[in-house]
């Protein structure tokens, strides 16, 4: 029971809604910036 296409496409539409497009670069920036570190805390061996 996973995303379909027409579901990420839907919450791309109201992402853009919610925060403009002006601000969705700075906003995926910062995701990515997140996710990289779960992932290296992840790893992390302590």
């Amino acid at each position: 029971m996973g995303l379909s296409f027409s579901h990420l496409v839907i919450m791309v539409i109201v992402f853009l809604i919610i925060f403009g497009a002006g601000r969705m670069p700075q906003i995926m920036s910062d995701l990515a910036k997140g996710i990289k570190a779960f992932r290296d805390g992840m790893k992390d061996p302590e």
